[in-house]
């Protein structure tokens, strides 16, 4: 038995259609604002002006010549092997959660010896974004590492 397709039979086809599409769209930026936990630079316009002092500010640590590799221990403690950098520098570090689910966390770090330094304070187990600044004198070395 067939029955002709009807206008309600259109109307039906179209509200289930859009409706779907509705949920999904509804769906993806109700989770899209619920895992973004905050801002990327305060203020766009600032940041652009401030762009190239940022570039020669990479240049000029390049030129330093300092490297670090960053580890986590089994204590999850941050292990950082720091090369080239004078015996008497000074290690700290700020940790943030990528997503911004978890407060900040300052890190201290004690030298170990041919520029190993071992975080005082572990770091909570997943991914973490680390801004590490070592300090000898009036020189400043940063660098942002990933550490999961």
């Amino acid at each position: 038995m067939n029955r002709p397709f009807t206008g309600r039979h259109m109307a039906t086809i179209l509200i289930v259609f859009f409706g779907i599409v509705f949920a999904v769209n509804f769906l993806m930026a109700r989770l899209a604002t619920s895992t973004f936990g905050g801002i990327v630079v305060e203020n766009t316009y600032v940041a652009s002006q401030e762009f190239n002092g940022w570039l020669d500010q990479a240049e000029r640590q390049r030129a330093m010549g300092w490297t670090a590799t960053v580890a986590r221990d089994e204590d999850n403690r941050l292990a950082i092997q720091l090369d080239n950098a004078p015996h008497h520098t000074v290690v700290t570090a700020e940790a943030r959660h990528p997503l911004g689910q978890a407060p900040n966390r300052h890190l201290t770090f004690s030298p170990k010896g041919d520029g190993r330094f071992l975080s005082q304070q572990a770091l909570p187990a997943g991914r973490w974004i680390v801004r590490i600044t070592a300090q000898s004198g009036e020189t400043v070395w940063r660098i942002e590492e990933n550490v999961e």
